[in-house]
């Protein structure tokens, strides 16, 4: 299942992006009545491998890697091959259940059909639970309600129970078109008031991306997400939404460079002020909340591209007391890894053309947080649019050492199935000297980012040494 978790999110999300295949034409429609009968799974029972814990893995057949590396490759990302998985593992630490007999499965399943679906199992309970600031939909509090795992929510969030699309396919439509059509007057008169579910113009909605957006509510724990065209995308949307003209906002020195660039340079020209601190930096951020009237804390965690973290729960009741807003960029972590929301956060923003995508074949952003808060961004994006570790050694001996790798691509970006390697200094701050890069940034000369990818951990390892045999 983890497999197909990965693919439902990465498929949702190419088709967002692309909307290329589609040829039906079909008209969205309101979504249509659930079934009255779902499997038990879907009804709160508990899931009967739930206590899995890692020793498990010795259970797989000797092949199971290397299986699980081709046909990930060809079928999902990285979410779905380690972190997925993963967060199945450590979901509980009850006991290991053993599997039951096929006659006892079927024996419990009439039984409880036969009593009207009531389960008397006990549900595990979430990791992430829907407590603290998090706020769900109703949508999202139904589906976390009857699923206990990422795993689960990856798969059936937004899908299973009910699109805005009438089908009974199995995957998402894409749907494939700029405008949607109304029967007459009334019916549009009625969907202006909110009577009548449809779509109007695609830069406002479009089912397939509605499917997608519901799913990271779901994962996110929050009332509402919007996907955009990129992760730097819905950072300029969400600062430009939020950050009045003369307001003022606090963020870190770790941090995506384009992003500081905007933070430094065009958020200025609308008399928006910026204080930078260090993401451990907790005396800093106090002091910018007490001599500022503070809109906003933007920092991401882990942080890009030293992977600190910042203690989201600390830094929320900080600024929620100095009536500020906390957004956390939790690109590097992914929803499976960290749900900033249930720690207190009001907004979480990805570049889903990291880990959420995982195949290094699209753009895409999202931001997810309160209806409140997000239907503020949302207006903005339908008036603007944009749809959808060191290693020793100077810069010519990094470069070697890059440069005599033979598995990973040298690229920017990270969180595909493929290994990523790039020097910071010349992919990201090459413009700026080298006394510049290590003062101002601590990028130096001798940083080197790797994002693993899912080859075989014996070949990743012989390609590094003998890279490192050449400097």
């Amino acid at each position: 299942m983890a497999l197909s978790a990965a693919v439902d999110t990465s498929f949702l999300l190419s088709a967002a992006a692309g909307r290329q295949s589609s040829k039906s034409g079909a008209r969205p429609r309101p979504e249509k009545q659930a079934s009255s009968f779902s499997p038990s799974f879907l009804r709160g029972v508990a899931p009967r491998f739930a206590g899995l814990s890692s020793a498990l893995i010795l259970r797989f057949p000797p092949n199971f890697v290397r299986q699980l590396s081709t046909k990930a490759r060809r079928n999902c990302s990285n979410i779905g091959v380690a972190q997925i998985v993963a967060a199945s593992w450590s979901n509980s630490s009850a006991a290991f259940e053993a599997p039951r007999s096929a006659a006892s499965a079927v024996a419990a399943e009439d039984a409880t059909l036969v009593s009207g679906g009531a389960s008397q199992s006990t549900p595990v309970e979430s990791p992430f639970p829907l407590t603290g600031e998090a706020k769900a939909s109703t949508a999202v509090a139904k589906v976390a309600a009857s699923l206990n795992s990422d795993g689960s929510l990856a798969v059936h969030a937004g899908e299973r129970f009910g699109l805005g699309i009438t089908t009974d396919a199995i995957t998402t439509p894409v749907v494939n078109t700029s405008a949607y059509w109304f029967n007459n007057s009334d019916e549009l008169i009625d969907f202006k008031e909110k009577r009548h579910a449809s779509f109007e113009y695609g830069r406002y909605g479009n089912p397939t991306t509605q499917a997608l957006e519901e799913k990271m509510s779901a994962l996110e724990r929050a009332e509402s997400t919007l996907f955009v065209s990129s992760g730097m995308y819905a950072s300029v949307a969400m600062l430009l939404a939020l950050v009045p003209a003369g307001g003022h906002i606090v963020t870190t020195t770790d941090c995506y460079r384009k992003t500081r660039i905007f933070i430094q340079n065009e958020l200025p020209k609308m008399g928006i002020s910026v204080t930078i601190i260090d993401p451990a930096d907790i005396e800093s951020l106090k002091g910018a909340l007490d001599q500022n009237n503070v809109t906003l804390f933007f920092t991401e965690s882990p942080t890009n591209p030293f992977l600190r973290c910042v203690d989201i729960e600390l830094v929320s009741q900080l600024c929620h007391d100095k009536g500020a807003l906390v957004c956390v960029d939790g690109t590097f972590a992914s929803p499976v890894n960290q749900k900033a929301l249930t720690l207190g956060g009001d907004l979480v923003l990805h570049s889903a053309t990291k880990f959420i995508a995982g195949h290094n074949d699209v753009l895409g952003g999202c931001i997810s947080g309160s209806e409140e808060l997000v239907s503020k961004i949302r207006q903005y994006h339908h008036v603007i649019g944009g749809v959808l570790n060191p290693v020793a050694g100077d810069l010519n001996t990094t470069k070697n050492f890059v440069d005599s790798l033979n598995i990973p691509y040298l690229a920017p970006s990270f969180g595909g199935c493929e290994s990523i390697v790039d020097q910071p200094a010349i992919m990201s701050y090459w413009d700026l000297s080298g006394s510049e890069r290590a003062a101002k940034y601590g990028i130096k000369d001798n940083l080197v980012r790797f994002s693993v990818g899912i080859e075989d951990f014996e070949d990743l390892k012989a390609d590094i040494i003998q890279a490192l045999d050449k400097i």
